[in-house]
């Protein structure tokens, strides 16, 4: 399992949070999903490494900025 951190930019509400958590759902198979709009960061687990140009791309059709990826 892999934890990752994505910094996304345009987060300024909990409906950004929901929309975010909504479309990573919908793409991914994620576990434990969590975004926070005031420090700019969603958060989830993954089964297997996902290709991180498809995670920006799809959260980039919402209107939102992945800036950073972290996974561990």
């Amino acid at each position: 399992m892999y934890k990752y951190e994505l910094e996304i930019k345009g987060m300024m509400c909990s409906m950004c949070e929901a929309h975010i958590n909504d479309v990573v759902r919908r793409n991914f198979d994620v576990k434990k999903l969590k975004s926070n709009h005031k420090k700019n960061l969603t958060t989830f687990i993954a089964n297997e490494i996902i290709d991180e140009n498809l995670l920006k791309e799809v959260i980039s059709k919402t209107g939102y900025e992945v800036t950073k990826i972290k996974y561990e």
